[in-house]
């Protein structure tokens, strides 16, 4: 495993040789990827990674370099190549590191890392996306091709050091199973996907559940049609209503606030959002894969309420993007190997409520129930929503038929206000979570 004190060796040359301040990561990784196709291995991929990244100030000029040479030559070369950066930048105001009384970790096991995932060999994971794609392909006649399956796993350690007395490092795991079958109806064709991911193999869905899950998603799409325009609730499965929670993280994170480049921007203390709407950002979650100990600043990982009940409390920010506000940073630093911190998040995710989503269904004369988004057509500025859209169309509380070929459209100042309920169905399968979304009214546009 690599030696958490070569970021500390490089922070002192970086001080020795003329640097105000100097932060440094170090990355190692091992990534493992088995893809099947049509009951055939078609790649596998094994590999590994060690690297470095420095990022310098000199006064207020800031420099970056990395190298995946962790000799003590490598890190002289990436040293000087981050104060040769440093030298000919321009000077930004806001440039620094966190205070020191800000820097920490999370003490304790948050379960990133599980040993398990080492115990299955390869061939033991080839098997595992076939047994998947198998379960998808055999669950009805009508499941004539396949887009794969696939087992994939890594293993790494993370470690940050900066020239204020923080070093920190921690070890995380993953795997997933994932199949996307293809089913065929007169001359129609419909895919559709499932997955699991976990930190640990053992909590992993089975290789029959995921194919079968993914195999009753994709037969359901057959028949698909058109609707006429016209505007009704549209409810969002957990799947496609995490992306309504990212639209939401990108019009609250630091970049975007003070640019002035988020329909969110000033809206502190306001309400912004249906009494319905809890926004939280928790980056301590044990097992969860947006938990760290701290974040890409050596800030200790928190919980922070973004929107209680829909008026907004907090912005999520790094200690650049709050120097730029007058706030505090959040712990919201992300970045990846070098260079200038972003902002990311931890778990964040949409309340659960207390309804089913079945309770949902049953709620609504006439509406959509969404099950897949196409197309990016969001703007954070604006808060204008438009995109494609894939589901299943629900008359008097039951799915009637599936729909394809249509657009949904609002704004999402207005969605936000329109939330009518949270399902009782939040699920952890990423750092972005939601569960069943009902808004009271779209514009659906069809035939």
């Amino acid at each position: 495993m690599i030696d958490p004190e070569l970021a500390s060796q490089a922070v002192r040359l970086a001080m020795g040789q003329g640097a105000t301040d100097a932060e440094c990561t170090l990355a190692e990784g091992e990534e493992f990827s088995a893809q099947v196709r049509m009951r055939a291995l078609e790649t596998l991929k094994d590999a590994g990674s060690r690297r470095a990244g420095l990022r310098v100030l000199v006064g207020r000029r800031v420099g970056s370099a990395h190298t995946s040479d962790l000799s003590s030559a490598g890190l002289r070369q990436m040293v000087e190549s981050a104060l040769a950066v440093a030298a000919i930048s321009t000077e930004d105001p806001h440039a620094d590191l966190p205070d020191a009384s800000e820097l920490g970790a999370l003490s304790g096991d948050l379960q990133l890392y599980s040993a398990d995932i080492l115990s299955i060999d390869t061939p033991a994971r080839i098997q595992a996306a076939l047994d998947t794609e198998e379960a998808a392909l055999s669950w009805d006649p009508r499941i004539t091709n396949s887009e794969g399956a696939s087992f994939n796993a890594y293993t790494g350690v993370r470690v940050f050091a900066n020239s204020r007395g923080f070093l920190g490092s921690y070890r995380t795991s993953s795997c997933s199973l994932s199949a996307t079958p293809v089913a065929r109806q007169g001359d129609a064709m419909e895919r559709d996907f499932w997955y699991s991911s976990a930190r640990s193999h053992s909590q992993l869905e089975s290789p029959l559940a995921v194919g079968r899950h993914a195999a009753e998603r994709t037969v359901r799409r057959l028949g698909a049609r058109k609707v006429p325009t016209q505007k009704v609730p549209v409810i969002f499965d957990s799947v496609t209503a995490r992306s309504l929670i990212g639209n939401i993280f990108d019009a609250v994170e630091g970049d975007s606030i003070y640019r002035k480049a988020s329909f969110l921007e000033g809206k502190l203390g306001e309400r912004v959002a249906s009494g319905n709407v809890t926004v939280i950002d928790d980056g301590c979650m044990p097992g969860l894969f947006g938990t760290s100990p701290f974040d890409d600043e050596g800030v200790p990982s928190r919980r922070t309420v973004v929107i209680d009940r829909g008026v907004l409390q907090s912005y999520l920010l790094n200690s650049y993007s709050a120097r730029k506000l007058g706030l505090r940073t959040t712990g919201n630093a992300a970045r990846g190997i070098t260079g200038n911190a972003g902002v990311g998040h931890g778990n964040f995710f949409l309340q659960k409520g207390e309804r089913s989503p079945e309770e949902m269904i049953r709620g609504v004369r006439q509406g959509l129930y969404v099950t897949e988004l196409i197309g990016q057509g969001v703007n954070v500025v604006t808060g204008d929503y438009s995109r494609g859209a894939v589901g299943l169309w629900i008359e008097n509380g039951e799915f009637a038929y599936p729909v394809s070929e249509i657009t949904i459209a609002a704004n999402l100042r207005q969605m936000l206000m329109d939330v009518e309920a949270a399902g009782s169905d939040l699920e952890f399968r990423g750092s972005v979570a939601s569960p069943t979304v009902l808004i009271r009214e779209m514009t659906v546009s069809g035939s």
